[in-house]
């Protein structure tokens, strides 16, 4: 299953780097597994739980449209919902200032 989370953001630097350079993450039960490119567009960054295997967020970042789109998938039956929301809690609780609406579909 896979569902695409899309953050729409007040102008500023690229919260794609913001993400990978946050020490607090982990509170999230998020961490950092890749990324290519970092301060390069396009870049990209892979994110896992840390809890049993919930699946993994892919994140890119498009500066001059200040849009996050996060694609997350899991294997098999396992629900998304758990990462998906603490995703999403990570984001308005770190970046919430920034981010103006959240958006996603099922794909």
């Amino acid at each position: 299953m896979q569902i695409v989370i899309t953050a729409l953001c007040k102008k500023g630097n690229s919260l794609r780097e913001a993400i990978a350079g946050d020490d607090r993450l982990d509170a999230f039960r998020l961490q950092v597994v890749k990324q290519l490119q970092p301060g390069r567009s396009p870049g990209w960054l892979k994110i896992h739980s840390t809890e049993r295997q919930r699946g993994a967020i892919k994140l890119q970042w498009d500066g001059q449209a200040q849009v996050l789109t996060a694609r997350v998938v899991t294997r098999g039956s396992k629900a998304p919902s758990s990462i998906v929301g603490d995703f999403i809690n990570y984001l308005l609780a770190r970046h919430g200032r920034r981010v103006v609406a959240i958006t996603t579909a099922q794909r």
